[in-house]
């Protein structure tokens, strides 16, 4: 597979008949935004099962960093496979866990020692992230933001304020959550100008949160996105993190940074807060950590880490495989790819920034590395959110052989798998330039 390639008219009849088998034994919940049926892909190129090829920008919602079934990522997964599947991490000791809770500890954005705890997935990561901060602090409330995505299930779904569809038929949540306002500067929520948007966001939470509604006593954490993904790829100044962390140091309370969707090497540094220079107390990693396999992991100091047997554990967490390719991931990440992202991110956020010239409807482009939003607008005075018009070009990529998703209301991310080449960078902005041209 050398490049976009389409044969059939989309989806083709093999297409169809698996959407229409779908369709009568899996969940209504799931959103599914085209009708692409994968047959196998290979590095930034996926083939479906009519034998079309299309330019991969999604990577699985940012999780095949490495690239679709990367020979190394395999080979771990076949050499660990054939000595054991599984052996509860929680009951058991096995190596490959141990390793890699060794090398996540070398690469923590905060200094050590490091424990770390595994699960399965981004939401169980900061699952366990809410517990641990309510149980070492012995405090109850948390603090998240508008727009913030980190999982469905119960306790981060309290946190999760991205979608009302996400929330709408499942309360009453688990209580003792809040949420502020987050620096998205380019709609600043507060009404401000981008020079003091990130200033005033956190001002709400002292003046209006803590006078208001919770004491800062009873704080036991602050959850934040380093860049908030499912929210619209949004990325706040470093201002607004080192605020962050003043706040959670003066009131004694953890700074937990969600990097589900930016860590693992997609900004173009492992950990995107790394961007900012600040110091949080936990990280929850999941998505790109193990190209493909399900791991979730939370990593904190050691001494946070300090909840004993029994008190939060998962039979499948830190299974043994996912962790053979977690290995094999990170290595790739810190030999090339990492670096990989940094270049060609900034090649591709060059290229896309050059298509505000020709196209009104792009009001903004943002991004670090390989993690890109470009955001749609009716009109660039006034910014109504260009909502349908979204939807459309994303269905339109699709029918040119470029895979991307929405991201917000009216943004499209970009966050193709790491090992992406500028000439593909240059045919995906090509195939999203037409794409709006054919609005």
């Amino acid at each position: 597979m050398n490049g976009p390639a389409l044969k059939t008219a989309l989806p083709g009849p093999r297409a169809k008949a698996l959407i229409e088998r779908d369709a009568k034994v899996v969940s209504t919940s799931y959103t599914r935004d085209y009708p692409l049926v994968i047959a196998r892909g290979e590095g930034a190129l996926v083939e479906d099962v009519d034998g079309n090829v299309f330019l991969d920008c999604t990577a699985g919602i940012a999780v095949t960093s490495t690239g679709h079934s990367h020979p190394d990522v395999v080979a771990a997964i076949v050499e660990q496979s054939q000595k054991f599947l599984h052996m509860s991490g929680t009951d058991f000791y096995y190596e490959p866990q141990v390793r890699l809770g060794e090398e996540l500890s070398a690469l923590a954005p905060m200094p050590g020692p490091h424990r770390s705890f595994f699960g399965n997935s981004g939401t169980e990561a900061n699952e366990a992230a809410i517990k641990l901060a309510r149980y070492y602090t012995k405090r109850s409330n948390i603090i998240a933001f508008f727009g913030a995505f980190h999982g469905r299930s119960m306790g981060s779904l309290a946190l999760t304020a991205s979608k009302l569809t996400q929330r709408r038929g499942f309360g009453p949540f688990v209580p003792g959550v809040y949420h502020a306002p987050y620096a998205n500067c380019y709609r600043c929520p507060v009404g401000l100008s981008p020079d003091n948007c990130a200033a005033e966001c956190l001002r709400f939470i002292e003046e209006q949160l803590f006078v208001h509604l919770v004491a800062p006593d009873e704080v036991a954490a602050i959850v934040v996105e380093p860049i908030q993904g499912e929210g619209g790829y949004v990325v706040p100044p470093n201002l607004f993190h080192e605020r962050l962390r003043e706040i959670t140091r003066k009131f004694g309370m953890l700074l937990i940074v969600d990097e589900v969707q930016s860590g693992m090497g997609r900004t173009g540094k492992m950990f995107a807060i790394e961007h900012t220079g600040v110091v949080p107390d936990v990280v929850t990693m999941a998505k790109g950590i193990a190209s493909g396999l399900p791991l979730g992991v939370m990593t904190s100091r050691s001494e946070i880490v300090s909840w004993p047997p029994g008190t939060h554990a998962s039979t499948f967490g830190g299974n043994p495989v996912s962790c053979a390719a977690s290995l094999a991931t990170l290595k790739l990440l810190r030999e090339g790819l990492v670096k990989n992202a940094e270049v060609v991110g900034a090649h591709m956020i060059a290229g896309v920034k050059t298509l505000m010239d020709k196209h009104a409807i792009i009001g903004d482009v943002r991004g670090r590395g390989l993690m890109i939003g470009v955001e749609l607008v009716r009109d660039r005075q006034t910014k109504e959110r260009a909502t349908t018009e979204r939807d459309r070009i994303v269905h339109e990529c699709f029918k040119r052989g470029l895979l991307v998703l929405g991201a917000g209301q009216n943004a499209i991310r970009l966050s193709p798998p790491l090992i992406l080449t500028k000439e593909q960078a240059d045919t995906a902005i090509k195939i999203l330039d037409d794409a709006i041209g054919a609005l």
